[in-house]
C-alpha cells in the first residue's frame, strides 16, 4: 500500500480531490457487500417475519436507504475533515451499512417470536423498531464512555474480538456460499485475491471489483445457475418507495419494550465496543477518527432508521483497511450509500437477487475477513498475538452454538430437548461452548485484555480487569443469556479467582521485571 502524506508545513493551495480511481475499485467492493447485506435483509424480513412484500419494498427498504445516503454522507464529511487537518490524500472514510450481526438478531430473537406468538407480522415489526431505537440510544450513551474504554483497552484484544467477527461471521457463510457452486465463486475469489492483495493491474485499470462481478456473473449465467423467468418476475414487481415516517408502528413497539431490554442492552454494548474495535482497526491503517464522533453517528442512523421502519441498525463496517488497501479515499463510501439508498427507493432488490449470483458476490466478504483477521496479528507486537488468538475464541464459540442451533431446528428439534448427555456423546460440549460464545464481542475484549496485561507481567491490571469480568458476568453482559442480578454466579466466580491467582503472582520478586522483547516486536503493518 502506497502512502501519499503531505507534510503538515504544506501549504494552504492543498487540494484533496472528490474522487480518485481507487474510489472506483472500493466503491463496487464495498458497494456489492452492503448490496449482499440489504438483499438478505429483504428476504428474511418477508420470508421469516412474514412482512408483506409491499411494506418491506416500500417502507422498510426506503427508510433504510436514507439511513445508508445520511450516515456515509456523514463519514466522507469525517474523512474529509482529517484528511485536511492532517494535509494528506490518503485518507480512507469508514464504511457504513446495515450491522449484519444486528440483521440475524432482530429478525431470529426479537421479531420471530413476536410473529409466531401473535401471528401479527406488523406487531412482530414494531417490536423490531422498539428494539432498534433503543439499541441507537445506548450506543449514543456510549459515545461519552467508549472513548475512555478505547483509552484503557490494549489493541490486541480489540483487534483480537474483531478477527473473530471477521473469520467466523464475516468470511465462513459466504465461503459456504462459494463452495456450493464453486465454479463461479472461486474465479471471482481469484480474481479478488490477485488484484487486492498483489500489484498487478488489469488492461485499462478496469476496477478489480467490478471485474469479479462481471466475470461470475456471467459465469453464472452461462451456466444456467440463473433463471430468465425469475428476471421476467422480479421486473414486474418494481415500484417506487419514497421515505415516511412510521412514529405509529414505533411508539407501538415502545409500549411493550420491557421484553425488549434483554436483548437491547447487550447488543447496544456489543455495538459500541465493535465500533470501537472497528475505529482502533482504522487507526492501526494510518486513520485516526474520533470514537464519540463515530457512535454518536451510529447511534443516530438506528434511531433515524427506526423512525422511518427500518428495524436493522446500521453501523461502521467492519473492513477500513481492506478499501483503504484497495485505494478508496474519501468518496467510495458516500457512493455506495447513494448507489444501494437508490436501489432502497425504487424497489430493485427483488430484481437485483434475481439477475446477479450470490457466489459471484460474496467472495468480497470472504477477503474482507481475510484482511481483517491478518490485521489482528500485523498491528499488534507478536508478544501480544496469544491475546489476539483468546479475544477471537468467544465469537468461534458463538459461532459454532449458531450452527448447532440453526442444524437441530431444521430437523425439528433443539438442544434442550436431545440432551447434554447425547451431545456429549457426540463429542458436542454444547453448554460450554454456549457460555463461553454469550456475549462474545464484550467478552473477547475482557479476555483479550486480560492475557495482555499478563504478557507484559502487569499482574495488578490483569487482576482488574478479571474484577470487571466478574462483574460482567454477575449482571449477565457476557457469558448469559439474558441480562440479571446474578446470571451466572459460576464464571463470575470464576474470573474472580483469576483476578486472585493475578494478584498473588504481582507479589512474587520475578514479576517486577519486565517481559523479555524480541528484536522485531514492533507491529508489522504492510505497506
Amino acid at each position: 500500500m502506497t502512502t501519499e502524506v503531505k507534510d503538515s508545513t504544506a501549504p494552504s493551495s492543498f487540494v484533496l480531490p472528490w474522487w480518485t480511481r481507487g474510489d472506483t475499485n472500493a466503491f463496487f467492493g464495498l458497494g456489492f457487500n452492503i448490496l449482499v447485506n440489504v438483499l438478505t435483509l429483504t428476504t428474511l424480513s418477508i420470508a421469516v417475519v412474514g412482512i408483506p412484500g409491499d411494506d418491506v419494498l416500500g417502507t422498510l427498504l426506503p427508510a433504510l436507504g436514507v439511513a445508508l445516503v445520511l450516515g456515509n454522507l456523514y463519514y466522507m464529511i469525517l474523512a474529509r475533515r482529517l484528511a485536511k487537518r492532517e494535509n494528506r490524500t490518503d485518507v480512507t472514510a469508514l464504511p457504513y451499512g446495515p450491522s449484519v450481526p444486528h440483521m440475524f438478531i432482530v429478525v431470529f430473537v426479537v421479531m420471530l417470536p413476536v410473529y409466531l406468538s401473535t401471528g401479527d407480522a406488523l406487531q412482530a415489526w414494531a417490536a423490531g423498531l422498539a428494539w432498534a431505537f433503543m439499541i441507537g440510544i445506548i450506543v449514543m450513551i456510549g459515545a461519552f464512555v467508549g472513548p475512555y474504554i478505547r483509552k484503557i483497552t490494549p489493541r490486541a484484544a480489540m483487534l483480537g474480538t474483531l478477527a473473530g467477527i471477521s473469520i467466523t461471521f464475516i468470511a465462513m457463510r459466504p465461503a459456504a456460499q462459494m463452495w456450493d457452486a464453486a465454479w463461479i465463486g472461486l474465479p471471482v475469489l481469484a480474481i479478488i485475491l490477485i488484484g487486492f492483495f498483489t500489484d498487478v493491474k488489469l488492461p485499462g485499470n478496469i476496477p478489480v471489483g467490478l471485474a469479479a462481478l462481471l466475470v461470475g456473473t456471467a459465469i453464472g449465467w452461462i451456466g444456467g445457475y440463473m433463471s430468465v423467468p425469475d428476471v421476467t418476475e422480479a421486473a414486474s414487481n418494481i415500484a417506487l418507495g419514497l421515505p415516511d415516517l412510521r412514529l405509529d408502528l414505533l411508539l407501538d413497539g415502545l409500549g411493550n419494550l420491557a421484553p425488549l431490554l434483554a436483548t437491547a442492552i447487550p447488543l447496544g454494548v456489543y455495538n459500541f465496543t465493535e465500533a470501537m474495535s472497528n475505529v482502533e482497526s482504522a487507526s492501526a491503517a494510518g486513520d485516526n477518527y474520533n470514537l464519540r464522533s463515530v457512535l454518536l453517528a451510529d447511534g443516530l442512523g438506528a434511531v433515524i432508521g427506526s423512525a422511518f421502519g427500518s428495524p436493522f441498525p446500521p453501523a461502521v463496517y467492519i473492513g477500513h483497511p481492506g478499501w483503504k488497501d484497495a485505494g478508496g479515499r474519501s468518496g467510495y463510501s458516500l457512493a455506495s450509500g447513494i448507489a444501494i439508498g437508490v436501489m432502497c427507493f425504487l424497489g430493485l432488490f427483488g430484481l437485483l437477487a434475481t439477475l446477479l449470483p450470490i457466489p459471484a458476490i460474496v467472495p468480497i466478504l470472504l477477503y474482507i475477513g481475510l484482511l481483517i483477521g491478518a490485521q489482528a496479528f500485523q498491528a499488534v507486537p507478536r508478544l501480544h498475538a496469544i491475546a489476539v488468538v483468546v479475544a477471537l475464541l468467544p465469537n468461534l464459540a458463538e459461532w459454532a452454538v449458531g450452527l448447532i442451533d440453526n442444524a437441530l431446528s431444521a430437523a425439528g428439534t433443539s438442544a434442550s430437548e436431545v440432551g447434554n448427555e447425547a451431545l456429549g456423546q457426540a463429542g458436542v460440549v454444547y453448554d460450554g461452548l454456549r457460555t463461553f460464545g454469550e456475549g462474545a464481542v464484550l467478552a473477547g475484549l475482557v479476555l483479550g485484555t486480560i492475557v495482555t496485561f499478563i504478557l507484559d507481567k502487569r499482574f495488578l491490571a490483569a487482576a482488574t480487569a478479571s474484577g470487571v469480568g466478574a462483574v460482567l458476568c454477575w449482571i449477565g453482559l457476557i457469558h448469559s443469556h439474558e441480562v440479571g442480578w446474578a446470571a451466572n454466579p459460576q464464571v463470575a466466580l470464576g474470573y474472580l479467582f483469576f483476578g486472585i491467582v493475578c494478584l498473588a503472582y504481582s507479589q512474587l520478586p520475578s514479576a517486577k521485571t519486565k517481559p523479555e522483547v524480541v528484536e522485531d516486536d514492533e507491529p508489522a503493518i504492510a505497506e
